[in-house]
């Protein structure tokens, strides 16, 4: 059927090393560690650990960061043996192409416009929050209608939105570098945390590290999560299951790490350097956020942590408010990184689906001189811009989850279908123990995205809805790869 038709891996490797849509190969093994962990540590680390530990694990929230790196991790697995077989942009949208056919490919790449465009937008407003934050502590008070929440137009984060774009458009190597010196601010700022925050750790505070469990109080109507309305299962707080129902808080922490995957193309040995990358990034995030999740639960008692600043009212709590200024500067540095790397994402998949013609090829230019995707790279900027600036994102980003968890599911199920398919492809990295590895990847993204609402459900169904007339309007008749299937016309432009 058409509709499945794949598109061979030589090809898709022909496609990224020649012609006029060929990428600049600069970036090492050490530059895809960094933007892996510029685009994870961002506010999770700030905000979820307060979170978590308060309302459904306790001092246990240090467990349940690491279940959710476990989840990750298998999921990091199956994209490193793609990353390295498959060293082409486009991520999931290129593996899924390769494997289970085009239709499938189009509805990750659609999909993948939820994770990174949207995530991008949602975390540009968030910066602004910071922003206008820290401004205040040097006076300096910017207008509620201009910057934070209830901004009518959110100038700052359509600036930075702006501002991340000419970074991107210069060049991979100018983006890595930027990214490069705001990771060592942030870290600075989160090892810092660590090692003051040792000296006033309380061993009381510790006590009962798995607090006793109890039901907490089930979401109505559309707040409610699948899995309640599903199979009745009311959410339990604290105990061992409040420790797994925080690690499906605290999972949402780790998104990003699937991105380093779509800087393959421009790696200079992708089937070594993208499996490190993608591996070290996320061992080395999910170390930094136990560590401070043991901080912060040992300096403060988990039931009096701060829901929306936990860290700095940690602080606070033991006569340090200073810290509460240090901690801004790192948030900051970490949401900037965060924007960069989503928006770099989002270009590369875009980039890779124009170059198929699925979207205008016109689009997938390669600019001359920086010899990056100058032309998509724009429109997903000036877009970015517009939604982080106008449109009160927070009641829709749990969409980027479902579209994250989406992607994890696609795959994991993709690497098994490529290992029977093409049995025979070189593989620098292989994912250990398949099938087992990528079902219980499977299974895992499941079961979070069914504690996800259902109105999260229902908006993500209907944004599949629109990216299939999309397809079928467009994308199908002008599709490359059908100009190799027989009795199909293809109309490129």
């Amino acid at each position: 059927m058409s509709l499945f038709r794949t598109k061979p891996v030589e090809q898709s490797i022909e496609d990224a090393e020649g012609g006029e849509h060929r990428l600049r190969r600069s970036l090492s093994a050490l530059d895809l560690t960094v933007f892996g962990i510029g685009v994870i540590v961002g506010t999770g680390i700030f905000v979820l650990t307060g979170v978590a530990a308060r309302n459904t694990a306790g001092p246990a929230v240090a467990i349940s960061f690491v279940v959710a790196g476990i989840v990750c991790a298998l999921a990091a697995l199956c994209y490193a043996e793609f990353a390295a077989t498959v060293p082409v942009a486009g991520s999931a949208y290129t593996y899924a192409y390769a494997t289970v056919g085009e239709f499938p490919a189009w509805v990750i790449g659609w999909d993948l416009m939820l994770e990174l465009a949207l995530g991008a937008a949602v975390v540009a407003s968030g910066w602004s929050g910071y922003f206008a934050s820290l401004l205040k502590n040097f006076g300096i008070y910017l207008p509620s209608s201009i910057a934070g929440d209830d901004a009518v137009f959110n100038i700052p984060a359509a600036l930075i939105v702006i501002l991340l774009t000419g970074v991107l458009v210069a060049g991979i190597k100018m983006s890595a570098r930027f990214n490069g010196a705001m990771v060592a601010v942030k870290l600075a700022v989160v090892l810092l945390v660590i090692i003051a925050g040792l000296f006033f750790i309380k061993g009381a505070n510790y006590r009962p590290f798995i607090p006793p469990a109890h039901h907490m109080a089930a979401g109505e109507g559309m707040k409610a999560p699948l899995i309640q309305v599903l199979f009745g299962v009311q959410p339990v707080a604290y105990g061992v299951f409040g420790v797994f129902t925080a690690a499906a808080l605290v999972f949402f922490a780790y998104i990003g790490f699937d991105v380093v995957a779509t800087a393959a193309e421009e790696t200079r040995r992708p089937q070594r350097d993208l499996p490190i990358g993608i591996i070290a990034s996320l061992v080395v995030c999910t170390i930094l956020y136990v560590a401070v999740s043991l901080v912060v639960v040992g300096m403060q008692h988990y039931s009096e942590l701060s829901a929306s600043a936990p860290l700095a009212d940690a602080f606070r709590s033991v006569g340090q408010p200073w810290m509460a200024t240090l901690i801004s500067v790192g948030a900051i540095a970490g949401l900037t990184t965060v924007v960069m790397i989503l928006m770099l994402g989002q270009s590369r998949v875009l980039f890779a689906m124009c170059r198929d013609s699925l979207l205008p090829r016109s689009l997938a230019k390669v600019h001359p001189t920086f010899r990056t995707p100058y032309r998509i790279t724009i429109v997903i900027g000036a877009v970015t811009a517009l939604l982080a600036a106008l449109i009160p994102l927070s009641a829709i980003a749990e969409l980027v989850n479902i579209g994250t968890l989406f992607a994890f599911v696609i795959v994991a199920v993709a690497v098994v279908v490529l290992r029977r398919t093409r049995p025979d492809l070189p593989r620098s990295f292989r994912t250990p123990f398949v099938p087992v590895v990528p079902i219980l990847s499977v299974l895992a993204s499941a079961y979070l995205m069914l504690n996800l609402p259902v109105e999260t459900w229902i908006r993500f169904f209907a944004w599949m809805v629109v990216g299939t007339a999309v397809y079928f309007l467009y994308g199908r008749r002008r599709s490359r790869v059908a100009a190799t299937t027989p009795g199909e016309a293809v109309l490129e432009r």
